[in-house]
């Protein structure tokens, strides 16, 4: 496993590359942020993209999914993987929001992990994306970056991936890592045949 020092030097490369990287999810404000990650689970954001503006155009606010069943919900999704589930998710979601907060999406990861459908990946992509507070979400392409990489041990867990990141990079880096390892996990380091090689810069370290 690198040091911290390298493990960040190779952190700053990747984010070097993708210097302007942003959510590739389409959203206006935080609840939608939280309703799109929470689609995205097993399918991809362009998937979730295509599906979203019918959605949010029928069911604009935590009220419309409360006082929707999940069946009527269904239908707008239903082009995206496990769409009944998430159907149920999101009318539950937007009753947890109504009667607990008020019709707000919480800004505190504990109050967003008790959300249906939420878990820990989600609640740091809303906390950083949809209100910048510092947190660093782990998905497939991160876990994958930082194992091929030796930023992490290959038995590291997702929590165990996420505190390294938080320990070699200042809180202010946090977001731009995430977003720059997505494209970097898609386009470079990808699960088959990946190009990091051909990037020397990532292998330059500092002495």
């Amino acid at each position: 496993m690198l040091s911290k020092k390298r493990a960040r030097y190779v952190i700053e490369q990747i984010i070097a590359l993708y210097p302007d990287a942003k959510p590739s999810l389409d959203f206006r404000n935080a609840f939608e942020l939280l309703v799109a990650v929470t689609l995205s689970a097993q399918t991809t954001d362009a998937a979730v993209n295509k599906v979203t503006p019918a959605l949010f155009e029928r069911f604009p606010t935590p009220e419309a999914f409360a006082f929707a069943e999940p069946e009527h919900i269904e239908p707008y999704i239903a082009k995206l993987g496990l769409y009944r589930n998430k159907a149920k998710f999101l009318h539950e979601c937007g009753k947890q929001l109504v009667e607990r907060f008020g019709g707000e999406v919480p800004q505190t990861r504990e109050e967003l992990q008790s959300l249906a459908g939420v878990g820990r990946k989600t609640a740091n992509v809303v906390l950083s994306v949809g209100f910048g507070i510092p947190a660093f979400a782990v998905d497939t392409h991160v876990t994958r970056i930082c194992k091929h990489h030796k930023i992490v041990k290959q038995s590291a867990s997702v929590l165990e991936i996420e505190k390294r990141v938080m320990e070699v990079l200042p809180p202010e880096l946090w977001l731009p890592a995430h977003q720059a390892m997505i494209y970097f996990g898609r386009e470079i380091c990808s699960p088959h045949n990946p190009k990091c090689i051909h990037y020397p810069q990532l292998y330059n370290f500092p002495k």
